[in-house]
């Protein structure tokens, strides 16, 4: 599909962005956006992105971190997703994960045919984490050189009863016959806050795109994420390295600035860690003392303790070549 000429992005001039044109879907047009920035000094490698739900790419530390070590950086705005979502469009809405992997492989084509690398690193936060699992597992391509996932979310968190066979029954049938219904839900604008630097936290990020109090869930997205979860627990076999980052603990009880800098507030660290030996033969699973949920948004001092762990583990299982 044909795509628009780089231009400058949001993020300032140093970074690139394409909008790719994906077909329609019952909305209208669909679109999705590759954002990337390149090193002073490339090393031949490259980097894959993927953001989580309610969410897009605006993490600059992040991508300056693989840059600063000579990686070649892309990330990924899903369709519907930030850069991507236009206004005729219900915010982050597909009723299958699978519609995702249109923008993943023309990334991916730009990134290895077009620019030429051999040797690239998925990386992916929260249900970005499962999708880009998902993919990586189908696709298998040999360039795949290493997977680094930012507390994936891999299995329903809450109550038992939301994992029962019931539970499953009701969410396809209503998945399919009323997949734009909305699913009543609360939910706390405190871990948004205790991010953005306008509410105490220390990123700068558009409100529009990623809003404090999240965003709707509605039963047909549900049903394509509790799939996609089912796709997991049986077992992938993504063929490279993988490592899964999470906070060492997590906490529903009446959250705080303190607990949601402190703690993983949206998803179940234990979840985490039970189904990281899903993805593949050869995971990680690493927790780090004092992180938030989006691992690499934590306190300064956590945040050195994320890069240094994902260092060390690079130099270990990820080849150079």
């Amino acid at each position: 599909m044909p795509s628009v000429p780089p231009q400058d992005d949001v993020l300032g001039p140093d970074y690139r962005v394409e909008t790719i044109t994906l077909p329609p879907d019952d909305e209208g047009p669909v679109f999705a956006t590759v954002v990337t920035l390149e090193p002073e000094v490339p090393n031949g490698r490259a980097v894959l992105h993927v953001h989580g739900f309610a969410d897009y790419f605006f993490h600059d530390e992040y991508a300056r971190w693989w840059v600063a070590r000579g990686y070649t950086f892309y990330a990924l705005d899903l369709r519907k997703y930030g850069r991507s979502l236009r206004d005729h469009q219900t915010p982050h809405y597909v009723s299958d994960l699978s519609e995702y992997f249109a923008e993943i492989d023309l990334t991916w084509w730009r990134i290895t045919e077009r620019d030429g690398f051999r040797h690239v690193v998925l990386s992916a936060h929260s249900t970005g984490g499962l999708t880009m699992s998902l993919w990586a597992d189908e696709r298998r391509h040999p360039e795949m050189a290493a997977l680094v996932l930012n507390s994936p979310w891999f299995d329903m968190q809450g109550a038992a009863w939301l994992r029962s066979r019931a539970t499953g029954v009701a969410i396809e049938r209503l998945g399919t016959t009323r997949p734009m219904r909305e699913i009543p839900r609360k939910v706390s604008e405190v871990y948004g806050r205790s991010l953005h630097a306008e509410h105490g936290g220390e990123w700068d990020y558009d409100l529009a795109w990623k809003p404090l109090e999240s965003r709707p869930v509605y039963i047909g997205w549900l049903r394509a994420v509790r799939h996609g979860h089912a796709r997991l627990h049986r077992g992938l076999d993504v063929p490279c390295p993988a490592v899964v980052l999470s906070s060492a603990r997590s906490f529903f009880g009446e959250q705080t600035d303190e607990t949601a800098s402190t703690h993983d507030i949206v998803l179940d660290v234990e979840q985490i860690r039970r189904w990281a030996s899903s993805v593949g033969r050869h995971v990680t699973s690493i927790a780090i003392e004092g992180a938030m949920h989006d691992v690499v948004l934590s306190r300064p001092e956590v945040r050195e303790q994320v890069y240094a762990v994902l260092d060390r583990w690079l130099g270990a299982w990820v080849p150079e070549g």
